[in-house]
């Protein structure tokens, strides 16, 4: 009766990890009816250029280039050389670049080395971050859709001295 349960045994009683918990608990709110697809770049992978996507990006691997999604997710031990534009960003890995995002979380893992532009920003106990942060109350617009793809906008732009130039820019669709 307080025994092990006979359907338990294959984990051995053990309970599964909080991050075996977290990813279980993002799966069961995605569920069958969300139509954003999550795209990933895997460890093994270096990609050299332009990456855009709509929906979820995560990053495993390394990527030497401008990453725009609506949410990114820079894992533990992946390397980013870019600027990032998004409307959320979680960095566990490295970054090397210019975020322009409305929510930026470093975790305890992250190292980055540029500028944060963000309408918030929480940084874990032991991240690495070099360089400024600056809150806007819109960094980023919300994503719209240009010529049949969804991209999210930078709101500001930096002159090349680093100091604000006070217009609106629109980056526009390739």
């Amino acid at each position: 009766m307080f025994g092990r349960s006979r359907g338990n045994a294959a984990n051995n009683g053990r309970v599964p990890g909080p991050v075996q918990h977290f990813e279980r608990l993002a799966a069961a709110q995605a569920g069958p009816e969300s139509s954003e697809a999550i795209s990933s770049i895997s460890a093994d992978v270096t990609i050299v250029g332009k990456v855009t996507g709509s929906g979820t990006i995560k990053v495993f691997g390394r990527v030497e280039g401008e990453l725009r999604a609506s949410t990114l997710v820079i894992a533990d031990g992946a390397q980013v050389e870019g600027d990032i534009v998004a409307e959320d960003v979680t960095i566990g890995g490295r970054l090397k670049g210019t975020v322009h995002a409305n929510r930026v979380k470093l975790q305890g893992t992250a190292t980055v080395h540029g500028d944060i532009f963000h309408r918030s920003l929480a940084i874990e106990e032991n991240a690495r971050f070099e360089g400024s942060s600056r809150r806007e109350d819109a960094a980023v617009e919300p994503p719209r859709a240009q010529g049949g793809r969804v991209q999210p906008v930078i709101l500001h732009d930096r002159k090349p001295n680093g100091s604000p130039d006070g217009e609106v820019h629109a980056a526009a669709a390739e």
